[in-house]
């Protein structure tokens, strides 16, 4: 019994240093790892704009081949919004019709 208090204690102490050592270190976790983020914020939403750029154009090259309309950025995000809407609704394009 005095080898699992012992050994429980210990772990407690440790625990305990730990907690008071992060609450009173006067920078953050990641000034003590020196971590920086591999890209900014700004990078990231330029990279999704892009990527979105591109899947609208290889859509609209698909569309002229079989001579429908080509989708503006307005119309996407217009079908988007209503996807999001319906999603939210519960009606999604796989729910059943009695849902």
């Amino acid at each position: 019994m005095g080898f699992f208090l012992g050994t429980v204690l210990i772990l407690v102490f440790l625990v305990g240093v730990l907690l008071l050592v992060g609450h009173f270190y006067p920078g953050s976790g990641a000034d003590l790892l020196d971590w920086k983020p591999t890209r900014s914020y700004e990078t990231e939403v330029q990279l999704e704009a892009d990527d979105v750029q591109q899947m609208l154009d290889a859509q609209n090259e698909m569309r002229r081949r079989r001579g429908a309309p080509e989708l503006t950025r307005e119309e996407l995000d217009q079908k988007v919004a209503e996807d999001q809407a319906a999603r939210l609704r519960g009606r999604g394009p796989f729910s059943s019709p009695d849902a």
